[in-house]
């Protein structure tokens, strides 16, 4: 009976499986130029036990935005200094997205403990929770969040 093997999985995109000279094809830079962004700091490709580079589909991405934008006439410390933007303008995003799902977590328990204050609780029974009140206008609310572990 033959051996069944797993179904294929493409790398994703942070896998470093390109050679320099796929890499440099790919990007439409040269195989030095590529060294030298490396030396630079702009791109850090994975590395083979022997030492060789192994560049990542986002590697790539990002060889080829460092191009558009030296074509354009950008200096190199000005593509670091927008790729590090874009970089933070990203993280910033992605914090804020996280924040607004607490923030939308943090209201439903609100609403929940809402409804549970106004009647009965789960399953028809009384309800032993404190009464929740709207602050007046003059008062504030703080809510307290405790920190990452």
């Amino acid at each position: 009976m033959p051996t069944r093997r797993p179904p294929f999985e493409p790398p994703g995109p942070d896998a470093a499986v390109f050679v320099i000279s796929v890499a440099a094809e790919l990007s439409g830079l040269h195989p030095q130029t590529l060294r030298t962004y490396e030396r630079l700091g702009l791109v850090s490709p994975g590395r083979t036990v022997g030492g060789g580079r192994r560049y990542s589909h986002r590697d790539i991405e990002r060889l080829r935005e460092i191009s558009e934008l030296t074509s354009a006439g950008i200096g190199i410390e000005g593509v670091r200094r927008i790729l590090d933007l874009e970089h933070r303008a990203a993280a910033l995003a992605q914090r804020n997205e996280e924040l607004v799902r607490e923030l939308e977590a943090l209201r439903e328990a609100l609403r929940e403990a809402l409804r549970r204050a106004a009647g009965t609780g789960p399953a028809g029974l009384p309800n032993k929770l404190p009464v929740l009140r709207a602050p007046d206008p003059g008062q504030s609310v703080v809510v307290w969040r405790r920190g990452r572990h």
